[in-house]
């Protein structure tokens, strides 16, 4: 398979798994294209069985080394124009919109690993082996941070619910 090829593939996921990281349109961009760079120079010196699962883990990478060569948090500016979202009125495209929000907004709060897990198992939908693999985590592992992950996630969503019926 050419490389062209995978990255007509996969770029769209892989751009949406960074943004989901990074907070930033043009971050997330940046990354996206140091990823399938790290994989243009790199390609001919591994033998990768799953490239998809592997470019994963190369953008995890580049995404881990922009926080430590930026040493700071980065802040959620806006939700980004490109979220799909296909409701017939403009007040169902908002509240989607704001529920995607601090649906991205707690996953956030979680711990590194739980949001990392959450992000590509659930909002991704990498088999958990895959992820797995691109966090360098073994399997039960992966899914212990999943499971507490999304815990934490509904235990915030019900109580924002019980708040709001008061």
């Amino acid at each position: 398979m050419q490389l062209e090829d995978v990255f007509k593939q996969n770029l769209n996921d892989l751009y949406r798994y960074l943004y989901s990281l990074s907070k930033d349109h043009f971050v997330a961009e940046d990354l996206a294209q140091e990823a399938f760079y790290r994989a243009y120079v790199s390609l001919e010196d591994y033998e990768i069985k799953n490239i998809r699962a592997w470019l994963f883990k190369v953008a995890y990478h580049a995404f881990i080394d922009f926080q430590r060569k930026n040493k700071r948090v980065i802040v959620e500016d806006e939700m980004d124009k490109h979220v799909g979202v296909s409701q017939a009125t403009p007040e169902k495209k908002i509240l989607e919109k704001e529920s995607l929000s601090q649906l991205l907004k707690d996953i956030s709060d979680l711990q590194e690993n739980e949001k990392h897990a959450v992000l590509l198992c659930d909002l991704h939908d990498l088999p958990y082996q895959e992820a797995a693999d691109i966090l360098d985590l073994k399997l039960n592992t992966l899914k212990s941070h999943l499971f507490r992950g999304r815990k934490k996630l509904i235990d915030k969503v019900k109580g924002r619910e019980r708040t709001d019926e008061r």
